[in-house]
């Protein structure tokens, strides 16, 4: 049976100059609409929000996180 539950996974960098290895996030979809007019994505601890576009990903809040990039990869899952 398919899931209704629209999800995404995003890829985090390691913090800069650190070597660290990447990390990814799931997130779900929200009822929200962000700035540019998409919907909102959020992580289960919702500490991480996005809105989506094609594959990328746009940061709106990144609490907990040592991100700083804009922009993130982001791939639709099953």
């Amino acid at each position: 049976m398919r899931s209704l539950t629209r999800r995404y996974a995003v890829t985090l960098p390691g913090p800069i100059g650190g070597h660290a290895p990447l990390s990814v996030v799931v997130v779900h979809e929200t009822q929200s609409v962000g700035p540019d007019g998409g919907l909102v994505w959020e992580s289960a601890d919702g500490g991480l929000r996005v809105e989506i576009t094609g594959e990328v990903a746009t940061v709106l809040e990144a609490r907990g996180t040592d991100s700083r990039h804009p922009c993130l990869m982001a791939v639709p899952l099953p």
